[in-house]
């Protein structure tokens, strides 16, 4: 299989199989031969293996309206150098279901786009934020708006006319996209959902413990300090939890390790960073990779579930993953095991080991819908892992 992103960079990945007596080759029950990019019964390793040959790039949806093309190529034999081509086809992985509608939303300050699924309404409402690579990633609200959420991707530095850089965020822009949320008339009251990926995270337990009108909260991969940059809210202020540059470790390949360069939030300046979580009214899901190397979920989620009970809050559930790294990504997207990062200012390793983080999507896919359809409908989810 062999995929171009809208860049234009090229991923690869190829499978060994042996054909059935009839010439038939059926991916759902026949297993990969050792010595391609995966082995075993695999039926979508084609796609989850898939690897850039550009080194660090990662593979990601800017344009939710064009599918990605995925070309399928079958060669005779399993030498080195592939035999005479047998079948060719072209297979199409569209992120739009027909019937949801794409609103690009530019109401006061907020810079986002609002994904409407098909039907009247009104909908479960979602806000879903990013981390640190700033602009206005689209995808998986999209893919969460055809399982009949509404969802706002909202930006929040390095698109049009926000800020540039990660130094300060004012709650109050966060506040203005729950309130759009909140009044929109084909967004369900009385509360709405919140997912975030990474820095997404922190942000969005920041807007669970200061906001009114969140009932539920998801975090993959994120932290329950504040990081990267000062939070203010009113008269209130949090700090970035500080980074000793001395704990990075950059290996031969010069791929940063930066699993420990965050300091401790329990200890010294570092307590106020910590966010004051215990003040949401909202319940709480984490998703951890227990692979992850960008900083250590499984700790902040654990720290942050002691907190909650301490105080007399709903335990959150935490799902962990053994093998997954840092980008948890929608089913069936490939693994990223290094790639640049903006704020280190080179390669660092994102963790996880490919077949172990492929069934963590798949499951943690499920999880998030699963836990807002029980806190934002009210009822658990039909829902597959199938985008």
């Amino acid at each position: 299989t062999s995929l171009r992103d809208e860049t234009g960079e090229l991923f690869q990945a190829s499978a060994l199989y042996q054909a059935g007596d009839d010439g038939e080759l059926d991916l759902a029950r026949c297993p990969a031969l050792p010595g391609g990019s995966f082995s075993g019964l695999e039926p979508m390793g084609l796609l989850w293996a898939l690897q850039p040959q550009k080194p660090f790039w990662r593979l990601v949806k800017r344009d939710v309206q064009s599918p990605f093309l995925l070309q399928l190529e079958v060669f005779e034999g399993h030498g080195e150098c592939p035999g005479r081509l047998l079948a060719q086809a072209q297979h199409e992985r569209a992120f739009l279901r027909d019937g949801v509608r794409r609103v690009p939303v530019r109401e006061g300050r907020i810079r986002a786009t609002l994904f409407l699924p098909l039907g009247n309404g009104p909908f479960p409402g979602i806000i879903d934020l990013y981390g640190t690579g700033g602009g206005l990633p689209e995808y998986r609200a999209c893919l969460l708006a055809n399982y009949g959420f509404a969802v706002l991707a909202l930006a929040f530095y390095g698109y049009e006319d926000l800020p540039k850089a990660m130094k300060e965020f004012h709650l109050e822009y966060f506040e203005e996209a729950v309130n759009y949320m909140l009044q929109h008339t084909q967004v369900k009251g009385p509360g709405i959902g919140l997912l975030g990926h990474s820095k997404g995270g922190d942000l969005c337990i920041s807007m669970a413990s200061f906001l009114k009108g969140i009932t539920a909260t998801a975090l993959i991969n994120g932290s329950v300090a504040n990081v990267g940059a000062v939070l203010r809210y009113k008269d209130i202020t949090i700090p970035p939890l500080g980074i000793n540059p001395k704990r990075i470790k950059v290996g031969k390949n010069g791929i940063a390790d930066i699993i420990d360069a965050l300091n401790n939030p329990l200890e010294g300046p570092g307590q106020q960073s910590f966010i004051p979580l215990e003040k949401a009214e909202c319940c709480f899901l984490f998703i951890v990779g227990q692979d992850d190397h960008n900083w250590k979920s499984e700790f902040f989620a654990v720290e942050g579930s002691k907190r909650l009970q301490a105080h007399g809050k709903e335990k959150p559930e935490i799902f962990c993953y053994p093998g997954a790294g840092h980008y948890i990504e929608p089913p069936f997207f490939p693994m990223c095991a290094a790639s640049m990062h903006l704020l280190i200012g080179k390669p660092v390793m994102w963790g996880g080991e490919p077949k172990a983080h492929c069934e963590a999507q798949i499951d943690a896919w499920q999880q998030i819908q699963a836990f807002f359809c029980k806190h934002l409908i009210g009822k658990p989810s039909g829902t597959s892992s199938k985008l």
